[in-house]
């Protein structure tokens, strides 16, 4: 892991979020799904969505979501990200899952939130819900995949 120097360095625009292993992520949107999706020999057939009307969004029990990060993610050549969910969201019975970061991806983090619990969760647009924390990779390729944004 990298520390906040190192951060501030490889990531200017989110020096007001280094934290001292990591980056927090504040979310911009919640969106749900409005339509069937599948994953059928490698063809992605992604499902619509909508936003839901912010900025306090209402999570519903046992009910999933997407969730957009605030501001759009350029990871360098040569480095990985991992995103963990903030513990205070763990503690609420609600869940961040999400992917790898691979080097050289550029846009939107969009990351899957699940309330498991048995009652309704608030969250507000700006509310920090994951973090990022940042490997260096030796030897890697550049992602230039599917969710590339240009």
């Amino acid at each position: 892991m990298m520390g906040e120097e190192e951060l501030i360095k490889l990531f200017p625009e989110f020096s007001d979020s280094i934290q001292p292993s990591g980056i927090d992520l504040a979310l911009d949107e919640i969106l749900i799904q409005k339509s069937e999706g599948s994953l059928i020999d490698n063809e992605k057939n992604i499902p619509k969505i909508q936003s839901l009307k912010g900025p306090i969004y209402t999570l519903k029990p046992h009910t999933a979501y997407l969730a957009t990060i605030d501001k759009k993610i350029k990871i360098p050549k040569g480095y990985s990200m991992l995103y963990l969910p903030r513990s205070t969201l763990l503690r609420s019975f609600v869940s961040v899952q999400t992917a790898v970061g691979d080097p050289g991806f550029y846009g939107t983090l969009t990351f899957l939130i699940v309330n498991h619990g048995d009652f309704e969760y608030k969250l507000k647009k700006g509310d920090r819900i994951a973090q990022a924390v940042i490997f260096p990779v030796k030897g890697s390729g550049e992602y230039n995949g599917f969710y590339q944004e240009k």
